[in-house]
């Protein structure tokens, strides 16, 4: 192994001597030296390693709410990172720089989960994000991180397009308080083409979180114009989450913008976000949010009791915030679900870029 390899998991050997990668549905199966789609999982001889570990592509300090994520410590601050590689290949990839990197060079940020854990803490932020490519691939970087971080007090975050089969999923989200996940359209044709995945594991990752962890968690869907926006498949999406999700795992609708394979689609409208989100609320669910746009009432959080406006939104900026301290309507008293705590003030929309000490 080289230098910055580490053991892999999640994998077995075939019959005719291929290493098979267990870690996502890809299923990537192995001769000597190849590495899996999401080119940072290798087999070097008989053992998988993780090409990436202890590497990052950058570090920042967000607010939580570009995860984005409305219920999970609104105003809070959050430190970012990601690696490098994807295990799916969408068209549309708005990190691609990162995500379909294979120049593992460009990983210059070296940092053990130890480091990360204390640089969040020095910098007060509440939690930290696997963010910018997929988690799922460095998933044993992002559970040590997450280990390190619990034992600073704070919390693991994974931006996530849940791509990963059942074993893997139940070891990875054991370690995560929340996540944001991506599903990128609702149709298996839209994944197969545009993605080079299919839909099923998704769903299947969304029913494992709200039905057997504590994990919170938000869904997000990037609306590209002609592609996954009509009213037909937004509605068949929303009755999906109000039957097996419940009304109140909140969902992001947000604005398509032309980059990577596909810079010839225009910019998604805000009116279609508008339409997207009346098609949710009309289905049934409390927590409709419009994203990447300027929309106070699409981006704000109101009591599902009596409608009374609790945290608005402009973007990334907090204009108001009226839940208390234990996450309820101060006029009707109505919980609200989520994450919750005194609120001070909130960090603001701001990204800031953080440089911390390499450890090896």
């Amino acid at each position: 192994m080289g230098a910055n390899d580490y053991p892999g998991r999640w994998w077995h050997m075939l019959e005719d001597g291929r290493m098979q990668c267990d870690l996502c549905p890809r299923d990537c199966r192995l001769h000597e030296g190849q590495r899996g789609a999401c080119f940072v999982r290798q087999r070097v001889g008989d053992a998988m390693v993780l090409t990436t570990y202890g590497r990052s592509s950058g570090f920042c300090i967000d607010p939580v709410e570009k995860k984005p994520l409305n219920h999970f410590y609104p105003g809070s601050s959050i430190f970012s990172f990601g690696t490098a590689g994807c295990n799916l290949a969408c068209k549309f990839c708005q990190n691609w720089d990162i995500s379909k990197s294979r120049e593992m060079d460009t990983l210059a940020d070296q940092a053990s989960p130890e480091a990360i854990a204390q640089a969040a803490a020095a910098s007060g932020c509440k939690s930290v994000a696997f963010t910018y490519n997929d988690p799922v691939i460095f998933a044993e970087y992002a559970m040590d991180v997450a280990d390190a971080c619990h034992a600073h007090g704070i919390k693991a975050v994974a931006v996530t397009a849940g791509y990963i089969h059942d074993q893997a999923r139940r070891e990875f989200y054991a370690k995560m308080d929340a996540a944001n996940v991506d599903l990128k359209g609702f149709t298996d044709e839209f994944y197969f083409r545009l993605c080079g995945a299919h839909l099923n594991p998704v769903l299947d990752t969304l029913v494992y979180l709200r039905h057997e962890t504590d994990v919170w968690f938000e869904i997000t869907t990037l609306l590209i114009p002609g592609k996954n926006d009509s009213d037909e498949e937004i509605r068949a999406e929303c009755q999906w989450i109000m039957r097996e999700l419940g009304p109140d795992v909140p969902l992001h609708f947000t604005a398509f913008h032309p980059d990577y394979k596909m810079m010839d689609t225009p910019h998604t409208p805000p009116a279609t976000l508008t339409r997207a989100r009346h098609i949710g609320l009309s289905e049934g669910l409390h927590y409709v949010y419009t994203g990447n746009v300027h929309d106070e009432k699409g981006g704000s959080t109101y009591c599902p009791g009596c409608g009374a406006p609790l945290i608005l939104r402009d973007w990334y900026r907090i204009d108001d915030y009226r839940v208390t301290a234990d996450g309820k309507c101060p006029d009707c008293g109505v919980a609200l679900p989520g994450r919750f705590e005194t609120f001070k003030r909130a960090f603001g929309p701001r990204r800031i870029p953080v440089a911390i000490n390499r450890v090896s």
